[in-house]
């Protein structure tokens, strides 16, 4: 899953630039909403909200913009209600495509789903086509140059993590998806700062893509991502690392 991995460190550092501008605030605080809605406003009884908060500020989001956020999911202020939908379908050569979007208009947005994966060569497909794909994990990151690997790995392992890996900036810990936030409070605990957590889909299996389709791929996951509605998009292509870089540059 190398190409896939690839791009996910890439689409990180892109919403880290967009969080400076700004860019990124929109899906944080539909994330934050829906997480309010769906488990109370009160973040030490609420993992999902707790980790959407964390996010939060780690992205520089102003204090008043996370409490607004919350109001509007538990109702205690007027806002849009946002519902949390999942679309399944394949992208260029038959790539798995499982996309989580939060939107205040379902037609709407399966309308541009299904738009822009017929653009880049792909298609919607049913409930459940490739869901059973993926494994659902917990994604910690922490920045590499802030601490040594091995104590970092002993640390995560001893808090319950699944797996550990090195990539070129971060240190990524794997961790079962319910286990998330606990594994990322033993870590803090140990003065652990966390980049960013996250629940992800590990795509089982890969298709390996290149020249015309490698290309439509990279443009189909902008595209999705660029999209408001969208909050992630998980897909199972491999891509030459090289290949990637090129086309993103």
């Amino acid at each position: 899953m190398a190409g896939h991995s690839k791009w996910a460190n890439i689409r990180f550092r892109k919403e880290r630039q967009d969080a400076k501008r700004g860019k990124i605030f929109t899906k944080l605080i539909k994330e934050i909403t829906i997480a309010a809605r769906m488990g109370g406003g009160d973040p030490a009884a609420n993992p999902r909200l707790r980790t959407a908060i964390q996010n939060a500020k780690a992205a520089n989001m102003p204090m008043k913009n996370i409490e607004n956020a919350i109001k509007k999911g538990t109702g205690e202020l007027p806002g849009v209600v946002y519902e949390e939908v999942t679309y399944e379908g394949y992208g260029p050569g038959g790539v798995a495509m499982y996309i989580v979007c939060t939107t205040d208009n379902k037609n709407r947005t399966v309308a541009e789903i299904r738009h822009l994966l017929n653009k880049y060569g792909g298609n919607l497909g049913e409930s459940g086509s490739v869901s059973w794909m993926f494994d659902k994990k917990g994604l910690i990151r922490v920045k590499r140059a802030n601490y040594d690997e091995e104590e970092l790995m002993l640390l995560a392992i001893d808090a319950g993590a699944e797996d550990f890996r090195v990539e070129d900036e971060f240190y990524e810990i794997y961790t079962d998806f319910k286990e998330l936030d606990a594994v990322r409070s033993q870590l803090e605990e140990q003065g652990i700062h966390i980049e960013s957590a996250e629940i992800t889909f590990i795509p089982q299996s890969t298709v390996r893509l290149e020249g015309k389709q490698a290309e439509q791929m990279l443009k189909l996951m902008e595209a999705l991502e660029d999209n408001d509605d969208v909050q992630n998009v998980y897909a199972n292509f491999d891509i030459d690392e090289a290949v990637m870089e090129k086309l993103q540059a």
